[in-house]
């Protein structure tokens, strides 16, 4: 992965303000099955943190609970301090959501796509164009804007994406497998633009991955999630320092998990989607 480490960047949360997100408890259950087993979680202004973990370890019933698309079984979930179980339409009014699942609609323009979106965030009318052309400017898409989402390539379709949660100036940013199916460069593209938003606006970023690598570079914080629980939350550096000199984040990974860390995948609009399909079933 190409992309230089960025500057970590501090939390604008003056003393006493609520943070980001707080997840205390979290648990959800499939029947009998707990999914998501009492987690916790924290999350400040200006931060990543990568919640990680092999396929079935739970991240994506979290970050669905967390999104208010799931309600939790037990446990509290806050946005700025907004109770997102008690409040889900207030809470989803701070966040920008990108799914594993495909949200784009390969039969409108960029711009339609986007435009949708704001309509669905309920973004003012006199707003909504200079919202939608502000967001497609940020993901680099102003000259793609008028062509049809088929037509894009795989990484095209995942800055679309993250246009599409950006039109509501979102404070907490949720991405789910936000690289799955891009090639190296594809990924690199996405994330240098997430860490733009990051650096401009402080915004707090929750992200899940299968790319050790890319946590590594990207991550303030780290969670690594295994058979529903968080079994262990730390900086990067400092869990791989634990292990000794020469440990990676996917040393770290394997000590709490003991599973095979996916392998890259590359594709265009129509492989992502069916990966997406995929991932979603499997977890």
């Amino acid at each position: 992965m190409s992309v230089e480490h960025p500057a970590r960047v501090a939390s604008t949360a003056a003393s006493g303000d609520p943070p980001a997100l707080a997840v205390r408890g979290l648990t959800y259950r499939f029947g009998e099955h707990t999914a998501v087993d009492a987690i916790d979680l924290d999350l400040n202004a200006g931060e990543i943190i990568g919640l990680l973990g092999p396929n079935g370890a739970g991240k994506t019933t979290a970050i669905r609970a967390i999104v208010t698309l799931l309600r939790p079984a037990a446990g509290s979930v806050h946005m700025f301090g907004v109770d997102a179980v008690r409040h889900p339409i207030r809470a989803r009014r701070l966040i920008g959501y990108v799914p594993q699942m495909l949200s784009a609609d390969s039969g409108l323009t960029g711009r339609e796509n986007v435009a949708l979106f704001a309509g669905l965030f309920d973004v003012p009318r006199r707003q909504r164009r200079a919202r939608v052309n502000d967001a497609m400017a940020a993901m680099g898409l102003t000259d793609v804007a008028d062509r049809l989402a088929r037509t894009y390539s795989g990484g095209m379709v995942r800055r679309l994406e993250l246009a599409q949660a950006l039109v509501n100036a979102p404070r907490l940013l949720i991405l789910d497998e936000p690289t799955v199916g891009l090639d190296p460069i594809a990924r690199d593209s996405v994330w240098e633009h997430v860490q733009g938003l990051r650096a401009e606006y402080a915004m707090a970023i929750l992200l899940t991955t299968h790319y050790m690598e890319e946590a590594d570079v990207l991550c303030d914080k780290v969670a690594l999630m295994h058979a529903g629980r968080v079994r262990v939350v730390g900086v990067p550096s400092e869990l791989k320092a634990a292990l000794g000199a020469k440990a990676s984040l996917e040393d770290v990974f394997r000590q709490h998990t003991g599973d095979a860390l996916d392998r890259d995948q590359e594709g265009d609009f129509r492989d992502v989607q069916h990966i997406r399909r995929v991932a979603n079933r499997v977890g």
